[in-house]
């Protein structure tokens, strides 16, 4: 690589400081970044065999720096190198030996090559992070691309599917199609991969209405990884905010991310992106400098007392600085990217309690979440939250403004417990059932905002939940340390894999219990991919360095022989048949003046409705819910509203026999599912008379009411 000072040929003029990032008019390119405390920036431009070019933008406003090239077109690759103090004391880490990455960057070519260039101060000095490194990181790092735009959209419109009709499906895209049987080899775990007709249609035969995806942004595969031979599979490193990992692009342009969302799109699929706007792959003062840092670490980073070292709240080294108005506009810019120039239909933000913290802590008007309420773009894509960081207070269930949807953790270890057979636990499993009142029921939430799951990409597979007592990372190369001990999880009698029938017939009725809790539960279920067919990763719960075949969906092995999938097929069918199952609306007891009934009754085996006596009993493992269809709000007639639902639940080891209840102004219920397979759907009982529960099953009738 070859340095050229700034060519006198080279035309530039002043440009504009908006908006930010490169900017390709047809014609030329306007550059603009941001850095409060920088005293010079340069751009760097590099031709196809890497030799750069430094250019000093020439315009200094409002803390922008900017200039416009009337010669630089599309496909350009550039970066940064920004001066300033290196002084970590006082918070600024400035070092123009550098090459910065773009943080609006659209596209970035090559892959960053680990090596000690890359730190600001100089590996192995006694003074560490104060100390100051010479050397050239370019030739190490990738480079932004300026990028043109004429991707023809066609008839594309979002899907905008109602809270209350999602249904989610967490997956991978290399880990849902590497092994897929419908996949050209060719493109395996890329865009193209999962926008394979056989693959979108397939999941959508799930009844599944929408895809989110683990964290697409452009992300750095750790060294500790690399050097031990793995690579970073979750994606929860973000280096660049509007970039796609290459990885996932075979053809290595974004429009491949646009065919997939509009092959979704054309099936009625919503596409959700899982983004990581907490922290950055630059890590704590001892990282590398490769974006932010170098350009203005004392505004993009949450800085302790002492301004050398970085809050944590992440427990990954840094935490963006989200009260910074320019850290505010960044993000926003990024969603808004994704949204109107990349049409994705919402966001997953991992530890989102980081978007609601200042400098007093977490506050629901915190700048980034007053800045999502407001917003017009954002309004119409759904926006779901991790509740919680690693921070203290950091736990914030229920605690967004309306809305947000949240993931609900407290129903995945409720419901776990509850099949498990843990004591005590059916208070808590009928709050879950009822959509979580007791979290999201004010400021007029409705029961979608519970985002409602058993197991997600961070923990056990369904499988492996009843087929596993304890983690088992061996692979992972962290002495089974890694990953979270409490999983809540059994084995059904023995350990892993087994060729005992009994077991084995056990472990798939406990799983039909948990997913059809999920389903039939009040708020947005979501999937994880692979436990409709039984996926193993063989006892690992952590596989975020896994990208290998134990993190890959085998389409080859089904232990149930398909039997799993046409159940949650059974159970979508079943959601979208009785909207009593996904009214908007929690059920409370609440009493309907019209039909002089209320809208759900919880009723005790013998038929009384359930008292304080029967909600805590630590031994009590059985309950019924009644969903009185008669029962509507304010009078106001809905679909589906003619049919009671009565839900029966059995965690006992035995069949419990349940009176049916008689006044519900119809003559017979009749069976429309079940968990246990010796009870067949259509089963008809009388009304008022003795109906036996199978033993570890859940069962739902239903009857037409007058």
């Amino acid at each position: 690589m070859t340095q050229t000072p700034t060519d006198p040929a080279i035309r530039i003029t002043e440009g504009r400081p908006f908006p930010r990032g490169a900017s390709f008019d047809g014609s030329g390119t306007n550059f603009a970044i941001f850095s409060a405390h920088a005293t010079r920036v340069e751009l760097c431009l590099f031709d196809d065999e890497g030799n750069e070019t430094r250019i000093d933008l020439p315009e200094y406003t409002d803390e922008v720096w900017h200039g416009y090239l009337p010669d630089v077109k599309a496909g350009q690759l550039y970066g940064y190198r920004v001066h300033g103090p290196y002084e970590p004391t006082q918070g600024h880490r400035f070092n123009a030996n550098k090459l910065l990455i773009d943080p609006y960057a659209r596209e970035l070519a090559g892959d960053l090559v680990w090596c000690d260039e890359l730190y600001g101060y100089t590996v192995g000095h006694p003074d560490k992070d104060l100390s100051f490194d010479e050397r050239d990181s370019a030739p190490f790092v990738p480079k932004a691309v300026v990028v043109g735009d004429d991707y023809d959209w066609g008839d594309d419109r979002p899907p905008m599917v109602p809270w209350d009709e999602t249904v989610i499906m967490e997956t991978h895209v290399r880990g849902y199609t590497m092994r897929h049987p419908a996949v050209d080899a060719a493109v395996r775990g890329t865009c193209a991969s999962l926008a394979t007709p056989a693959v979108l249609d397939g999941i959508r035969s799930l009844g599944v209405t929408a895809i989110e995806l683990l964290p697409m942004h452009a992300y750095l595969d750790d060294r500790h990884l690399l050097e031990a031979g793995r690579r970073n599979y979750w994606g929860y490193n973000t280096i660049a905010f509007f970039a796609i990992k290459r990885r996932y692009l075979s053809t290595g342009h974004r429009d491949e991310f646009r065919d997939l969302v509009k092959a979704a799109h054309q099936r009625g699929l919503e596409l959700i992106l899982d983004v990581v706007y907490n922290h950055t792959a630059e890590g704590s003062e001892l990282g590398p400098t490769l974006s932010l840092r170098g350009i203005d670490n004392l505004s993009y980073y949450r800085l302790a007392e002492d301004p050398r070292f970085y809050i944590n709240d992440t427990g990954t080294g840094n935490t963006l600085n989200v009260s910074h108005p320019r850290v505010i506009q960044m993000v926003m810019d990024s969603l808004r990217y994704w949204v109107t120039e990349m049409h994705v239909d919402g966001f997953r933000f991992d530890l989102a309690t980081i978007l609601g913290r200042e400098p007093t802590g977490f506050d629901q008007r915190g700048g980034i979440l007053d800045a999502v309420a407001q917003d017009p773009v954002l309004a119409a894509v759904k926006m779901i939250a991790e509740p919680w960081d690693c921070g203290p207070g950091g736990y914030q269930v229920g605690h967004f403004p309306p809305g947000w949807a949240e993931w609900n953790d407290r129903f995945r270890d409720d419901v776990r417990a509850f099949w498990k057979g843990d004591e005590g636990k059916l208070a808590d499993v009928g709050k879950r059932l009822t959509g979580s009142a007791d979290f999201f029921d004010k400021r007029g939430r409705r029961p979608w905002a519970s985002v409602n799951f058993i197991t997600a990409h961070d923990g056990f597979t369904l499988y492996d939940l009843v087929s596993y007592n304890q983690k088992h990372n061996e692979a992972n190369g962290e002495d089974n340390k890694d990953g979270s001990d409490n999983n809540h999880s059994w084995n059904g009698g023995a350990e892993g894999e087994t060729e005992d029938a009994g077991i084995r017939a056990l472990r798939e009725r406990q799983m039909r219990n948990l997913l059809a809790t999920l389903f039939l539960s009040k708020g947005t279920p979501m999937l994880l991919a692979g436990d409709e067919r039984a996926q193993t990763q063989g006892g690992n719960n952590n596989t975020y360095g896994q990208d290998s075949e134990i993190a890959w969906i085998d389409w080859e092995r089904d232990p149930t022989e398909g039997r799993l999938t046409d159940f949650v097929r059974e159970l979508t069918d079943l959601r979208q048949r009785y909207p009593l199952l996904r009214r908007g609306r929690f059920l409370d007891g609440r009493y309907d003046d019209a039909s002089g009934t209320r809208d759900i009754v919880w009723l005790a085996p013998d038929g009384s409705e359930a008292g304080e006596a029967q909600w805590t009993d630590p031994s009590a493992r059985s309950i019924a819910a009644l969903i009185d269809g008669r029962a509507q709000q304010s009078g106001v007639k809905r679909p589906g509203t003619d049919t009671s639902l009565l839900v029966l639940l059995n965690a006992w080891t035995e069949g419990v026999a349940f009176q049916l209840p008689g006044d519900v102004s119809c003559d017979a219920w009749k069976v429309v599912l079940s968990t246990a397979p010796e009870l067949a759907p259509g089963v008809a009982a009388s009304s008022g008379t003795s109906f036996v529960c199978p033993p570890r099953a859940m069962v739902v009738l239903a009857c037409d009411v007058a």
